[in-house]
């Protein structure tokens, strides 16, 4: 699956620079403009790597970043600035970030911080809780619950309803899962993950989330139960 980047910045051109440099890198993108929003999504786990504007309308990326390391979410954190202090920088490393880019910053030096988060978190196996309304997918644990009721899943079932979760607000496609939980195209077929969705949707319809996971038609399925205000994936 393609790495998932959160890009928060107030500034539409950067937002909208970002999400085309880290497209065309193979990067699955989205982007919010405020503070708030960054952290309702962030909190959710489902992002590989944050982009973080410190200047943010709101809620600073400092108080966003306190707010998640608080919450214990890992998502690895790149703070952007263009403050270029030693102060700012050693204040945001502080609070738990990753990196810290000086604006204007080279697209070059970012796209490699962003790999080399990536690898690191890769290394650590950090896995931890996806949070995407009254879901929770313990990906340590390998459980589910929806409003602290166990959703019984089988290893499949889980494996799918979490690739589905990881990109919560964006639709993933009949291959992308075939990819992702069989582990190649040519070992199952569409049909088959049809019907995994089906057996899914039955087990969260027997909690009340039955609408949990929804049908694009044309696409491919997308999950969540929140809207995307104030946000865009590209």
């Amino acid at each position: 699956m393609k790495p998932r980047v959160l890009v928060v910045d107030d500034e539409p051109g950067v937002r909208k620079a970002l999400r085309r440099g880290l497209t065309a890198e193979g990067m699955d993108v989205v982007t919010a403009t405020d503070g708030p929003t960054a952290l309702r999504l962030a909190q959710t786990g489902a992002f590989d790597v944050l982009l973080l504007d410190i200047m943010l309308p709101g809620l600073s990326g400092y108080r966003v970043l306190q707010a998640l390391r608080a919450q214990e979410v890992a998502t690895p954190v790149l703070l952007i600035s263009a403050k270029d202090g030693e102060i700012d920088q050693a204040d945001g490393l502080d609070l738990g970030a990753d990196g810290y880019l000086v604006k204007p910053f080279s697209f070059v030096v970012l796209v490699a911080q962003v790999r080399a988060v990536l690898r690191r978190a890769a290394v650590q196996g950090a896995r931890g809780q996806l949070r995407i309304g009254a879901l929770v997918v313990d990906r340590a644990a390998r459980e589910v619950r929806w409003r602290d009721e166990p959703v019984p899943l089988s290893p499949r079932e889980f494996a799918l309803l979490e690739v589905l979760a990881s990109r919560a607000g964006t639709v993933v496609t009949k291959d992308e899962l075939l990819r992702a939980v069989w582990g190649d195209e040519q070992a199952a077929t569409r049909n088959v993950v049809e019907v995994y969705v089906g057996y899914v949707r039955r087990k969260l319809d027997a909690v009340g989330a039955g609408a949990f996971v929804r049908t694009v038609r044309g696409h491919g399925y997308v999950a969540g139960e929140f809207e995307l205000e104030h946000v865009t994936s590209g």
